[in-house]
């Protein structure tokens, strides 16, 4: 065996990446509704190791095409409040006109005073402040799923 041959026989297999992990059954489909890549980026990781399917959107026009087309397999939209070019509350209420069932969960960095005064306390709708952890996000989640109305 030469140099060569015997460095790559020595080499570990590599680590996969945790976006290779894909989970073996999935607890359903989340549209993800933010605009600050890199909380869209973490969230998106932290529901799909936990077993959920995510359609991930930076706008309300995203949003908006992703749910035309899987609107029959979206469980839950979790939304940012402020997006670029609509606010989440407008964003949900026109999703619901599609699909009245759709639970919704608000996330946002002011207080839950200031979100829910202007409209979100509806049934079905929910709200989570940021920053939360991947268990608070989870529970969170799983929560709403399980709400009956």
């Amino acid at each position: 065996m030469n140099q060569a041959q015997s460095s790559q026989a020595m080499v570990s297999p590599p680590i996969l990446a945790i976006d290779e992990v894909k989970p073996v059954r999935t607890h359903g489909t989340i549209l993800l509704v933010e605009d600050e890549a890199l909380v869209r980026e973490v969230t998106c990781e932290i529901l799909e190791i936990s077993g959920y399917r995510v359609l991930k959107a930076r706008t309300a026009a995203e949003a908006t095409i992703a749910f035309t087309r899987y609107k029959n397999i979206v469980k839950l939209l979790l939304t940012d409040v402020v997006l670029p070019d609509r606010n989440g509350r407008e964003l949900a209420g026109a999703l619901r006109v599609a699909r009245p069932d759709l639970k919704t969960i608000f996330i946002s960095g002011y207080p839950e005073n200031a979100v829910t005064r202007n409209g979100t306390e509806e049934e079905g709708m929910f709200y989570l402040a940021k920053p939360y952890s991947f268990q608070s996000l989870t529970r969170k989640v799983r929560q709403v799923l399980e709400h009956k109305r």
